[in-house]
């Protein structure tokens, strides 16, 4: 039986694309092992390869699933075994520290969501360091020197308001990250979803701050190199008219 076409965007390349039976596989096995706690159970596989040329690679996830009836319908568990995380490739522009953190952020929020929350924190505070240029004593510090110049007008272009918002709620996650905070012995938990969220905030600034700022410094130059090659034209014109001798 054909599977009914779906939209999918590559984590790899970031290609949107629509797989279906060529690239698409997906089963299910039922695990006979007695008569486990859970109840009868199975495993289901999906596999998709990317169908952009110059990518083709190859997503694989299972799910542990609870048998109801003669369909597995609830899940127990489910493992994202490639890629390795949920990281959207990001561009050379952002500097590699942040990178770094960003992709073992998304690499371990399910196997540790409090460790994951600690990059996003750590994260977060080397942006405002490098895109903002504040550095401060702690991130509270930053954050409200930041704030301070949002309101004075006086920050970098895409920085808004309800971004610092954000950012200092994250901080305010109880003392998740190393050397942040003095109180380092109060920790609370973190949910999977909460450290998800906080690398979507992550996600969302990379392009409000860093990939706005590629993008309006090449149009920047783009209109520079256009001045640029129309004064030496107008100069080679110049230099040319009075080169040309006068008819007698």
């Amino acid at each position: 039986m054909a599977m009914r076409p779906v939209n999918w965007t590559c984590p790899y390349c970031g290609r949107p694309q629509v797989a279906t039976d060529t690239n698409f596989h997906r089963s299910s096995h039922e695990l006979y092992v007695g008569d486990p706690t859970e109840g009868p159970v199975g495993i289901t596989v999906r596999a998709i390869a990317c169908l952009n040329p110059q990518c083709k690679r190859l997503s694989l996830d299972v799910y542990l699933r609870k048998r109801d009836g003669s369909d597995f319908r609830e899940t127990l568990g489910e493992w994202q075994l490639l890629p390795e995380s949920s990281a959207l490739p990001q561009p050379d522009f952002i500097p590699q520290v942040l990178r770094d953190d960003y992709y073992e952020a998304c690499r371990i929020h399910h196997l540790s969501p409090k460790a994951s929350a600690t990059l996003s924190r750590r994260c977060l505070q080397g942006m405002i360091r490098d895109f903002c240029k504040i550095a401060e004593g702690t991130l509270a510090a930053e954050i409200n020197k930041l704030d301070a110049l949002v309101k004075a007008g006086h920050a970098p272009a895409g920085v808004l308001p309800e971004t610092v918002e954000a950012i200092d709620h994250v901080r305010s996650i109880g003392n998740i990250g190393a050397h942040m905070e003095k109180d380092i012995n109060v920790i609370v938990d973190v949910e999977p979803d909460e450290a998800q969220s906080l690398i979507h905030l992550i996600e969302m600034l990379f392009q409000e701050w860093y990939a706005a700022r590629d993008a309006r410094q090449k149009k920047l130059a783009r209109v520079a190199q256009i001045a640029k090659e129309k004064k030496e034209a107008l100069t080679v014109l110049k230099t040319q008219k009075l080169e040309t001798p006068k008819k007698s």
